[in-house]
């Protein structure tokens, strides 16, 4: 006997479309609809797990997973990487009064040098970072306190800043760059000399190509197109208030000067966590020679960004890199951790399969 134009609203004694009584103009019944949706009653697939398909997945991903693994452990421990603190807050430090006594204020810098000797040589190129402590970039105001459409080069937004940059966001006159995170643009500078023969050599220091691709090209432009004369276009503007000088002068070099300086849109790339690095010069490698060779360095600072008031502290970083990044043994751990507790739960349940495994199967078998 076959069913036709079955309607599920009809169980309940009411005709489809119909109202019931008491009932003015619609039907108040909360049953779902009589449809394999909704009704639960669409095809699926349930896997059936046993022994002969659980065993293979554990020992697979144990063997995968755990030389992967290693050859992630053994590439992250052979880049170089260096690190020394110079934010001065010890007595025995050479930035200690650089440290008590300067501010965001200070018309006059403050340097100080630091000597550390490297022990290996690094081979390639150098890449060099400023790292910060304490300092939370993530905090979910500082993040917006910036106005994206004038960073694009937007001259409306030039005058009139989004409101989300406030304080920051006008000094009298408009703000440019407006907001928090243009404010505390992390401004220390840092040379590096070698020592030869007791002479101290200069290192070259690359300020270009650490900015992404896509943040100097196209999310950061100036206003006014490629004219290099910054100085009219910025002319009803202000500078923010920790920085000394105003954005049309942060570089002699009209490609690196402005809003596409490269050290400003590193700035702006807000981390994640507040214990974070920036990528601050790159040392290139020239000829056969190890790019950075053993022996006595100098770091010439000066000290031109205060962290005592957050309790922060700063660090300069030489590292090499390699196909799978900078240095971070995390992956190749949890790799190795992964594919080890698979391979070994793969071992103790194929013991387990193998001694009690035939009994009982026949009550397995469905009926």
């Amino acid at each position: 006997m076959m069913a036709s134009s079955y309607n599920a609203k009809e169980e309940d004694g009411h005709l489809s479309g119909t109202p019931g009584p008491g009932v003015v103009g619609a039907d108040t019944s909360k049953k779902p609809d009589n449809t394999a949706f909704k009704q639960q009653r669409l095809p699926a697939w349930q896997p059936i797990l046993t022994a002969g398909t659980v065993l293979p997945a554990f020992f697979a991903i144990g063997v995968i997973f755990i030389p992967i693994g290693i050859g992630l452990y053994v590439t992250s421990n052979n880049i170089r990487e260096f690190e020394i603190d110079y934010t001065g807050l010890e007595a025995s430090s050479p930035c200690f009064n650089c440290s008590q006594s300067y501010s965001w204020n200070n018309t006059k810098p403050c340097t100080c040098s630091v000597s550390f000797t490297l022990d290996q040589a690094f081979e390639g190129n150098v890449f060099m970072y400023y790292g910060l402590s304490n300092f939370y970039q993530n905090h979910r105001r500082y993040v917006k306190s910036r106005d994206d459409r004038q960073l694009n080069g937007d001259t409306s937004a030039l005058k009139d800043p989004s409101k989300e940059c406030e304080p920051y966001r006008k000094n009298v006159k408009p703000i440019a760059p407006c907001g928090a995170i243009a404010n505390s643009l992390f401004n220390d500078t840092l040379a590096l000399y070698i020592s030869s023969n007791g002479t101290q050599i200069e290192i070259p220091l690359s300020k270009k190509g650490i900015a992404w691709w896509t943040d100097k090209h196209v999310k950061f432009r100036n206003p006014g197109g490629n004219n290099s004369n910054l100085a009219p276009v910025f002319k009803d503007t202000t500078k923010p208030v920790n920085w000394a000088k105003p954005v049309y002068e942060l570089d002699t070099d009209p490609e690196n000067n402005g809003f596409i300086n490269e050290d400003f849109i590193v700035w702006m790339r807000t981390a994640a966590l507040p214990t974070f690095r920036k990528l601050y010069r790159i040392i290139q490698k020239k000829g056969m020679t190890p790019t950075l060779p053993r022996g006595n360095y100098t770091l010439l600072i000066t000290y031109n960004y205060p962290v005592h008031s957050f309790e922060g502290r700063k660090r300069m970083i030489l590292s090499t890199i390699s196909w799978m990044g900078g240095k971070n043994p995390f992956l190749g751990i949890a790799y190795i951790t992964v594919g080890s507790v698979c391979f070994f739960l793969g071992v103790v349940l194929f013991i387990i399969h193998h001694k009690y495994g035939n009994r009982g199967n026949s009550s397995d078998i469905p009926s």
